[in-house]
């Protein structure tokens, strides 16, 4: 069977009880330098985007899955891995 290509999107965010200094500096500025005090809470991140192959979506996700944990592209205590979408191309 020939391997197809996936356009894989993930993202890594920092969990609810890691401290998020990126998020706390835009929250600040948000509220003091733009007045948008209806923000009530921001979070920040890490947005990837791949293209591999693999057999089947199934496949591309367990190898995502694998890569970022074995390769440290996250850190499991702080942050949380989602993969948002998996598309065929």
């Amino acid at each position: 069977m020939a391997q197809m290509e996936f356009i894989i999107e993930i993202s890594l965010e920092n969990k609810p009880a890691a401290r998020d200094p990126v998020a706390e500096t835009i929250k600040r500025d948000l509220l003091a330098k733009k007045g948008y005090d209806n923000v009530s809470k921001v979070r920040s991140g890490q947005y990837l985007r791949l293209i591999l192959k693999a057999n089947n979506e199934e496949d591309a996700k367990e190898i995502v899955t694998k890569m970022c944990n074995a390769l440290r592209l996250f850190n499991p205590v702080t942050q949380t891995l989602n993969i948002i979408s998996v598309k065929k191309l």
